[in-house]
C-alpha cells in the first residue's frame, strides 16, 4: 500500500465552506482581492511587503488574530503548482478555495496540493500531517486514483533494494492482481530458461535474489489487448562494467519503470477500461559474481535474434527485450512500455521531460496532446534508423551497445524497436523516475513522470 493517500483532499459539502478560505491572486486580481479585505489585512499585507508574485503567500487575520484568510500568488497558466507548496507550509487544518480568484483549472490546482502533501515514512515519521483542502466530491473522486498511483510510483521507488528486491517488486504486482480479481503467472532463476526468457535470466543471475518475470492478465477477452511492460531493475550495480560510485548511488531507483507500469495497470483496472490488459514486469538486480554476464557473450534472445552484449551496464533493454518478444506474440491493439534507460535521455532533455519513443506518429501525437492537456508534459525523439549501425556487431545480429555516446537514447530505443513486429503500435517511455531536489509538490526521490499522460490517453483511445 502506499505510504501517503488522497487523504490530504477531503469532501467538500455542496453550498458550505469548510475551513479558511484561499484566494488565489495575480497582478490582475490583486486589486480586487485587496477591496475584499478590512482595513487591518490591507496594512498587513502592506508592512509585511507581499506581492503578487508565483510562491508567494500571506497569512491574515481577523480581528481577534484568528487566521481568517490565506492569499496565494500563483500564475494562472500552470495550476498544477500553484497550490503544490502549501500543505506543509500552512498551519495545520482545512482550508477550501476562496470562489473568488485568478485560478480557473481548481481541479489541477487541487492535484497539486495533494502531490505536495506526500511524504515518503517508511523509515522516518513526519513531525507533522499536511494541511487538507476541502474540494467538491465529484472532484475529489476524480482525483484520488491519480493521487494513489503517483504515491505507489514514489514509494515504490523510494524503497531502498534490500525492502524492494525482485520478489518484492514482484509481491506489488502480486497485490494488484488480488484486488482486482486479476490473473497472475511467474518464472522464477532457471524456470525463465526453460520457457525460452534468456536475456531476463542472463542479466539477473549474478544476484543472490533470483531474477523472475511476472505477468498479470485482466479483463475480457474481447476487449482490444493492451500490453504494458516496466523495466525492474531493482539495482543496477552497472554489473562487470560496474559503474562509478557516484553514478551507483541512486540505483535504487531502476526499477522505476515497472512502478509505473504497476501504477498505471492499476488506473487501468480502477477505471475499468474497456481492455484486456497484460502487464508484463522483468525484475532483476544486476550484480556482480563469478557467474555474471560478461562483456562479449552472446545471448540468443526469445525473439531469435543473436546480442552481443557489449556493455553490461546497458542491461535494462536486454530484460525488456523479452518481455517485448512475449508481449508481442499476444498481438495487441497497443503496447507501451516505461523505463529508466538511459542517462543519454537525462543529457538531452534533462531530469523533468520524459523522452517519448514511438514508431506510430499518430499514437505519439494523441500522446503528447494528452500530457499537455495534464501538464504531464513528454517530448518526442525519433527512431533514427540509420543509427542502427552504432549497434552493429561482428559476431552476433547486433549489440546491446557501442562504442559511440553519441544518440545513445535514440540507440537504446531502436535496441528495443527491433523486437517490436511491424504494425504493433508500440510506444516507448525513457522516464528518469527521480526528483534531484525538494520541489513544491514534487519532493526529493522517486517521482512519477509521464504516468498522468499515458493515463489520459488512453482514457481517451478506449473510450467506449
Amino acid at each position: 500500500m502506499p505510504e501517503s493517500s488522497p487523504s490530504a483532499l477531503t469532501e467538500r459539502k455542496t453550498g458550505k465552506a469548510q475551513g479558511i478560505a484561499i484566494e488565489t491572486v495575480d497582478s490582475a486580481h490583486y486589486k480586487g482581492a485587496l477591496k475584499r479585505l478590512d482595513a487591518t489585512q490591507r496594512r498587513w499585507l502592506e508592512q509585511t511587503g507581499f506581492e503578487p508574485k508565483p510562491g508567494r503567500f500571506a497569512l491574515l487575520p481577523d480581528a481577534s488574530g484568528k487566521l481568517a484568510r490565506v492569499l496565494v500568488a500563483v500564475d494562472p497558466a500552470e495550476p498544477l503548482a500553484a497550490l503544490a507548496g502549501l500543505p506543509f507550509a500552512l498551519p495545520a487544518g482545512t482550508y477550501h478555495l476562496a470562489d473568488e480568484g485568478a485560478l480557473t483549472d481548481t481541479a489541477q490546482a487541487a492535484l497539486g496540493w495533494a502531490l505536495g502533501a506526500y511524504r515518503f515514512e517508511r523509515y522516518r515519521k513526519g513531525t507533522r500531517a499536511p494541511a487538507t483542502l476541502a474540494v467538491p466530491a465529484a472532484e475529489r473522486a476524480a482525483l484520488a486514483p491519480l493521487v494513489e498511483a503517483t504515491a505507489c510510483v514514489r514509494d515504490l521507488v523510494n524503497t531502498p533494494t534490500e525492502d524492494m528486491g525482485p520478489e518484492q517488486l514482484a509481491d506489488a504486482v502480486k497485490r494488484l492482481a488480488r484486488t482486482h480479481k486479476a490473473k497472475l503467472r511467474e518464472w522464477v532463476g532457471d524456470a525463465l530458461l526453460e520457457a525460452n526468457f534468456p536475456t531476463i535470466h542472463a542479466v539477473g543471475r549474478a544476484s543472490h535474489r533470483a531474477p523472475r518475470l511476472v505477468e498479470m492478465s485482466w479483463g475480457k477477452a474481447t476487449d482490444p489487448k493492451l500490453v504494458v511492460i516496466g523495466k525492474g531493475v531493482c539495482f543496477d550495480t552497472g554489473g562487470l562494467d560496474i559503474k562509478p560510485s557516484d553514478g551507483m548511488r541512486n540505483m535504487k531507483k531502476d526499477m522505476g519503470g515497472a512502478a509505473h507500469a504497476i501504477a498505471l495497470a492499476g488506473l487501468v483496472m480502477q477505471a475499468k477500461l474497456p481492455v484486456r490488459l497484460t502487464l508484463l514486469v522483468p525484475a532483476v538486480e544486476n550484480a556482480i559474481a563469478g557467474n555474471a554476464m560478461r562483456p562479449g557473450e552472446v545471448i540468443t534472445t526469445r525473439a531469435g535474434h543473436t546480442v552481443e552484449v557489449d556493455n553490461t551496464d546497458a542491461e535494462g533493454r536486454l530484460i525488456l527485450c523479452d518481455a517485448i518478444a512475449y508481449g508481442a506474440e499476444q498481438q495487441p491493439d497497443l503496447m507501451l512500455d516505461f523505463a529508466t534507460l538511459t542517462g543519454a535521455a537525462r543529457v538531452a532533455l534533462g531530469p523533468d521531460l520524459p523522452v517519448l519513443f514511438a514508431n506510430q506518429d499518430a499514437a505519439a501525437e494523441q500522446l503528447l496532446d494528452a500530457g499537455r492537456a495534464v501538464a504531464d508534459p513528454l517530448w518526442r525523439l525519433p527512431l533514427w534508423r540509420p543509427y542502427r549501425r552504432m549497434l552493429d556487431s561482428s559476431v552476433a545480429d547486433f549489440a546491446n551497445a557501442g562504442p559511440s555516446r553519441h544518440a545513445g537514447a535514440i540507440t537504446a530505443a531502436l535496441y528495443l524497436e527491433r523486437f517490436v513486429p511491424d504494425g504493433l503500435p508500440w510506444l516507448h517511455l525513457d522516464t528518469y523516475a527521480w526528483n534531484d531536489a525538494d520541489r513544491p509538490g514534487r519532493p526529493r526521490g522517486g517521482e512519477a513522470m509521464g504516468l498522468r499522460a499515458m493515463f489520459a490517453f488512453l482514457q481517451q483511445r478506449y473510450a467506449r
